[in-house]
């Protein structure tokens, strides 16, 4: 049986539905400004359905969302603010929980077209810095092309702890799975592999923030060729319960609809990713932690069997 490592849900959703302050564009941002404590709330509620990593609230701690002004102002500020709180809760945790220092999309989620590589690298080099001496490993989050993905291999570069990059894929079900620019799976993780240099320095393949019906392929097509190639990382999923995103989703022009997964049909899906070979499982964009509490149920039992 492949040992299971279970992530936490969708941070700025649970922020939402916990009536945390919640808004465009700040989105998960301004319970950090103006309400930490939901942020704690949040981590707790987390930790206590199951999770054994969670991941820092520094999410939209980005000029996209912060505006160019207040990133430039507290942007640091917050994201270490992000990574100090999360730290706090695992540490007062009644089991091991590790804290993930999260880099996310510098220009906005699901938008590879609007991504700019030389100032994605001073976005991601400040996020880092401020998270780093507070975090125990690194997710790379909602990377949506090959080109972002190697803007976030000049940060990480280097780093002691264990680093993982998670992938958005398009939310169309095909016989390839693909990212959110339309380049393949296999194409993506052909390009982690070519960096020698890096394999010394990736933990896994993640795949996040899409909807759990594509998920499936993308697992398999990682796996036939980290097999193909003889090569082992470690291999996770974590959906969210968004509808599917089109192509010209403007993120900070309205909230993003979802549809109602209940935690059962959310498992069943877990259940696949874990049997394709997926061993960390969480969940993204409207996972809450009921979600989380079932899938933690489920993995004792397998701890049992």
């Amino acid at each position: 049986m492949i040992k299971l490592t279970l992530l936490d849900g969708g941070m700025g959703r649970e922020l939402k539905r916990i009536g945390a302050p919640f808004s465009q564009p700040l989105w998960s941002a301004q319970s950090l400004i103006e309400a930490p404590h939901y942020v704690t709330q949040a981590h707790q509620s987390f930790i206590q359905s199951g999770a054994e990593i969670i991941t820092a609230n520094s999410y939209a701690c980005v000029p996209f969302h912060l505006g160019e002004a207040l990133y430039q102002e507290q942007g640091a500020i917050l994201a270490r603010q992000a990574a100090i709180l999360a730290k706090e809760v695992a540490n007062n945790a009644a089991q091991n929980v590790r804290v993930a220092g999260l880099l996310p999309p510098p220009f906005g989620s699901y938008r590879p077209d609007l991504f700019k590589k030389q100032e994605a690298h001073g976005i991601l080099t400040t996020l880092f810095d401020a998270q780093d001496e507070h975090v125990d490993l690194w997710i790379a989050e909602t990377i949506a092309s090959i080109e972002e993905a190697k803007a976030i291999t000049l940060v990480l570069k280097g780093s002691n702890k264990p680093c993982y990059y998670a992938f958005t894929l398009s939310d169309v079900i095909g016989d390839t799975a693909k990212l959110r620019s339309g380049e393949s799976v296999k194409d993506a993780i052909e390009y982690i592999l070519s960096e020698a240099t890096l394999l010394e320095e990736i933990d896994g393949i993640l795949f996040n923030c899409s909807i759990p019906e594509v998920i499936e392929q993308a697992i398999r097509d990682t796996t036939s060729f980290l097999e193909k190639h003889k090569k082992k990382l470690n291999i996770g999923a974590y959906a969210n319960s968004f509808k599917p995103i089109s192509k010209s989703h403007a993120a900070n022009q309205s909230i993003q609809g979802s549809r109602e997964l209940s935690p059962e049909e959310y498992l069943v899906f877990a259940k696949k990713w874990h049997d394709l070979g997926a061993n960390i499982i969480g969940g993204c964009c409207g996972i809450e932690p009921r979600h989380i509490n079932l899938l933690a149920d489920w993995k004792s039992n397998l701890e049992k069997s």
